[in-house]
């Protein structure tokens, strides 16, 4: 069984149309092995993917570079996935699955200056993003989601979403009348969305417009 690393915290039809895109997007990782795959929700909103047959090492490895798995137990050093689950002045606190949590002091976020609030604002990091963190005392964000965040910050701006599956933001911008000033809506997370815009848009002026048809928090990032 693998423990998928993105949450599913939204209720009734969202809840069902979120694992139905997420019974796709595994169908579509594991279509060419020997396998046979049950997805279930956890109580701590996490989804797991049992899988059976031949090819189920192979299986698991994919689901686990595609999505990060969540484990029970952290060794110093290493690098694990968890979600965004709140932040204060101190830090940022990751739920990690099995009722646990980790905290990212601010001085190991490795994110330049200026408060952890402001941070998450900066880099349009809204709540239960997923967040790759390299165990210890104390955590670290990791190297590589440090890049992947700063990455974010050069050429087109971007608007970051949750509650929203891909399909659903894509139709949000859509229903906006604003398909032309977008480049594409890249997954972040099963929940969680990167709206990319075109370089003459403004990412501040097109979150105005879609805001009222997206019940979502959303954060722009600006270059």
């Amino acid at each position: 069984m693998v423990v998928l690393g993105t949450k599913v915290y939204v209720a009734g039809d969202a809840r069902d149309r979120t694992l139905d895109g997420l019974r796709s997007m595994v169908g579509n990782e594991l279509s060419d092995l020997d396998v046979e795959y049950d997805i279930g929700l956890r109580d701590d909103e996490f989804p797991s993917v049992t899988v059976d047959g031949p090819d189920e090492t192979v299986a698991r490895n994919l689901l686990r570079e595609e999505f990060g798995e969540l484990v029970a137990d952290h060794e110093d050093g290493e690098t694990y996935v968890g979600t965004l689950d709140s932040w204060d002045e101190d830090g940022f606190v990751l739920d990690v699955g099995f009722g646990q949590t980790v905290r990212i002091p601010a001085d190991q976020l490795g994110l330049g200056q200026g408060t952890p609030t402001q941070i998450r604002k900066r880099f349009g990091l809204v709540q239960h993003l997923p967040l790759r963190f390299v165990a210890g005392d104390p955590a670290s964000l990791a190297e590589v989601e440090q890049d992947r965040l700063y990455e974010w910050t050069r050429g087109n701006g971007r608007i970051n979403a949750n509650s929203v599956t891909r399909s659903e933001a894509r139709a949000t911008v859509n229903r906006a009348g604003h398909a032309q000033d977008i480049v594409t809506v890249e997954r972040i997370g099963l929940l969680e969305q990167s709206i990319i815009c075109n370089p003459d848009t403004d990412p501040p002026g097109l979150l105005a417009d879609i805001g009222q048809y997206m019940p979502s928090e959303l954060l722009a990032i600006v270059p």
